[in-house]
């Protein structure tokens, strides 16, 4: 028999029946209808759960951010991928002007080496209206011949980047265009072509094909996609479709969110658990989507036992995982009233060596050890209207600010495909909330 709502933290249901009848029953949470991380999650076993997934069962059109799951570990999610490789693009009959007209008369003079046949940033649109638009970065001009059928226009082999939130994103061609409008990311115009190769495409398959819920204890709609595993596949898969987001689950047996941590697949498979009596491990076929960097873990253990209780933790992570300490803050960052304008902040600026150590300094200079105060631009502007732990106007006083000035400059920033961040835009960002800043 299944699992119901009111049963107790025991093992129910025959030993030879199907795996989702073998697993301890529900919780009866006297937090119930408590937001997820407002509530303590706990189980029988010596040690505490890990993970909880909240989300949704099936197709339907609504979205129900549910209880799902806890389990001991989640196998698939934290995974190092190699670098994503780049792109090749073709404009296909181009009529170039500008920068771009420039820069292929240089190289039918000359051998050009990529970073002197470097175009930067350019955003395809259609001519009228522009509401389609996709954007390639990094972008470096290979060649270019003229076009077989419009020999007085060219094609012009390029590389770089389409701009996606994922490498498996789809990138939709789109309907009724026959010319695409070629330009800089400023709006500079750089020409027209016929077609466009290389940047459309179907969705790519997960690099990680499957997640692993391991020492699962499942909730009420996952107990009823179990269920349906015995169906036929054809009938039961919209049962069977799943999509949750990950919060960690703390000693004390609070939870916070892990921004962009999402199993989203098809339930295909769930057998008992080695970790624990009565646990399943659930397997859930992943259809698109990249995993988050395993340094992650090391960053969410930090947080396990509380807030960090010292600054600077994050002082020794790559960029990308100071960019994943400072999403952890955002999913970990508990709403207080602001101290009164005019206070005084002090941000420690020995490590801020690249835009998202700013982010993380100013998140401790703000809200202590392991706080949050922004991740991108846009979320700092937020911060900087009030209810993130300081209220404009205030001062801040930046120590060591000769290191941001050395690292954070003008240039193009390969990391994040996008101009660089400079101390000098911080400081204007700054001065337009009405922050006063004393650099020393």
């Amino acid at each position: 028999m299944a699992a119901r709502a009111n049963d107790s933290i025991t093992a129910i249901g025959p030993a030879a029946a199907t795996p989702a009848d073998s697993v301890v029953g529900v919780v009866v949470n006297p937090n119930a209808g408590l937001r997820p991380e407002q509530q303590r999650w706990t189980w029988e076993h010596p040690a505490g759960p890990r993970w909880l997934l909240c989300g949704d069962i099936g197709f339907d059109d609504s979205y129900d951010d549910v209880p799902l799951a806890l389990c001991a570990e989640i196998e698939g999610l934290f995974v190092d991928l190699p670098p994503r490789s780049r792109e090749q693009f073709t404009f296909v009959g181009c009529a170039p002007v500008g920068v771009l007209a420039d820069l292929l008369d240089r190289l039918a003079a000359e051998a050009l080496g990529t970073e002197r046949a470097w175009l930067g940033n350019v955003s395809l649109t259609a001519p009228t209206p522009p509401s389609w638009g996709e954007d390639l970065c990094d972008v470096v001009v290979l060649a270019q011949r003229p076009n077989a059928t419009t020999p007085e226009t060219v094609d012009i082999d390029l590389d770089g980047f389409v701009y996606v939130n994922d490498r498996t994103d789809a990138v939709a061609r789109p309907g009724g265009v026959d010319e695409f409008v070629v330009q800089g990311w400023d709006g500079t115009p750089y020409g027209v072509c016929e077609d466009v190769t290389g940047v459309f495409r179907e969705q790519a398959a997960a690099p990680v094909p499957q997640v692993r819920l391991l020492g699962c204890r499942p909730e009420p709609p996952l107990l009823a996609a179990l269920d349906a595993l015995g169906q036929s596949p054809k009938a039961s898969r919209r049962r069977r479709w799943l999509r949750g987001d990950v919060h960690m689950v703390a000693i004390d047996g609070s939870a916070g969110r892990v921004i962009d941590a999402v199993v989203s697949g098809t339930v295909s498979a769930a057998a008992p658990s080695r970790l624990g009596a009565g646990l399943l491990d659930v397997s859930i076929d992943v259809v698109s989507g990249e995993p988050l960097p395993a340094g992650v873990l090391d960053i969410l253990d930090q947080r396990r036992a509380g807030r960090p209780s010292r600054r600077n933790l994050w002082a020794a992570y790559s960029r990308e995982l100071r960019h994943q300490w400072a999403k952890v803050a955002l999913g970990h960052h508990s709403s207080a009233p602001d101290p009164p304008s005019g206070t005084t902040y002090d941000l420690d600026g020995r490590f801020v060596t690249d835009i998202e150590g700013f982010y993380c300094a100013i998140g401790e200079a703000i809200n202590g050890p392991g706080g949050y105060f922004g991740w991108n631009l846009d979320a700092l502007d937020d911060c900087l209207s009030g209810g993130f732990g300081a209220l404009p106007p205030f001062r801040l006083v930046w120590h060591d600010s000769a290191v941001a000035r050395a690292h954070l400059v003008a240039g193009y920033d390969r990391h994040r495909l996008r101009p660089a961040t400079t101390l000098e835009d911080l400081l204007t960002i700054l001065a337009e909330h009405g922050i006063e800043v004393d650099l020393r």
